[in-house]
């Protein structure tokens, strides 16, 4: 199962997030992609992570075949320019740096390894 969620009045970019949910966790995983504004960010990032800020992304694995993901467009739409990428692009970037979150992997080359591989299998 696969649900998108848009709590903003913001459009969601045209990518397509099941294939690359799938092709990173299988077509077994149940995930649930919510898009979120700072508010909510914020209030997220500071009960889960005790960090007092807004997060482009966080990412919650629930079970092993289960979990969710939050992203903020209001602030990938700011830092899409600091990572020179275009927001579409950006937002695809997050959403795939949060999948391999959700797998277990933590923040090291092998994890950058496996999200340029998905990057270039989706042109992002």
């Amino acid at each position: 199962m696969f649900d998108i969620k848009n709590t903003t009045r913001q459009k969601i970019p045209k990518i397509p997030f099941q294939k690359i949910a799938e092709t990173v966790l299988g077509k077994k995983y149940e995930l649930s992609l919510v898009f979120i504004g700072d508010q909510l960010s914020r209030k997220l990032n500071r009960q889960y992570r005790q960090i007092d800020k807004n997060a482009s992304i966080l990412s919650f694995p629930l079970t092993k075949n289960n979990g969710e993901i939050f992203i903020n467009l209001n602030l990938a739409k700011k830092n899409s320019a600091k990572f020179d990428r275009a927001y579409n692009n950006f937002i695809a970037f997050l959403f795939i740096h949060g999948l391999t979150h959700l797998k277990g992997r933590q923040h090291s080359s092998k994890m950058e390894r496996e999200e340029v591989a998905v990057r270039k299998k989706f042109n992002i």
